[in-house]
């Protein structure tokens, strides 16, 4: 009998988009499932959006589905890890959190190996996502040489605001529902991304709230005070 499973795919730009990204991460999906036996009952997309974990919300609602899990599917196939998430931090995060949740996730690309412990599998995890992350820094560096090229040429160019710059009641709200209540465990942050809907909250970019839009907002803002 054939193993289900979910497709993810994501590509960071609108060119990429318009390009032949998406069709080729999911051809490589599907040619690995059907050459491994499983069927891809989903494919789950996240278009023009960063390898960070904010605004991500084809990947929040993966995430839910294998949560609630009422169809059986626990296993994920992307077509490579820095699809995933071009940072390392990022890919290390998410793929403790698939191992603990008892979830597979297999890489085209990789191989079906992707969460395994073994010290020779992670060290080559690792040294991926070390590359991808420092193609990641090297076009941010890039970016910023642009800004300030603007800058010097119009006398200002705004780098993007902080939550607590620009929506501190959102990161205020956000607080408030993690902190830790008596008797009750901490509220996820998938539980607190669906409250911040709940209540109406968007993102600064007009969208709704992931738990890794939650989880990359503290995190942000907890280093700018180091």
């Amino acid at each position: 009998m054939m193993k289900k499973a979910y497709g993810y795919l994501r590509v960071s730009g609108q060119g990429q988009v318009e390009g032949d990204g998406l069709v080729r991460q999911e051809k490589a999906i599907r040619e690995y499932a059907t050459a491994n036996g499983y069927t891809i009952h989903k494919i789950f997309r996240d278009e023009g959006v960063s390898g960070t974990l904010e605004d991500r919300p084809a990947l929040a609602r993966l995430l839910l589905n294998l949560e609630e899990n009422g169809h059986g599917i626990k296993t994920v196939i992307i077509e490579r890890v820095d699809r995933l998430a071009r940072d390392l931090m990022v890919q290390e995060n998410i793929i403790a959190d698939f191992q603990k949740q008892g979830f597979d996730l297999i890489s085209a690309t990789e191989g079906a190996d992707l969460l395994s412990a073994d010290p020779t599998r992670k060290l080559v995890r690792q040294v991926l996502g070390a590359i991808a992350e420092y193609d990641k820094s090297m076009l941010v560096l890039k970016l910023r040489a642009s800004r300030e090229r603007k800058r010097a040429k119009v006398g200002k160019c705004e780098g993007r605001k902080s939550y607590s710059e620009a929506m501190p009641e959102v990161l205020k709200e956000i607080r408030r529902l993690r902190r830790a209540r008596k008797g009750q465990p901490r509220r996820t942050y998938v539980k607190v991304a669906a409250e911040l809907n709940a209540g109406g909250y968007k993102t600064m970019t007009g969208k709704a709230f992931s738990g890794q839009t939650v989880q990359s907002i503290l995190h942000r803002e907890k280093n700018k005070k180091r």
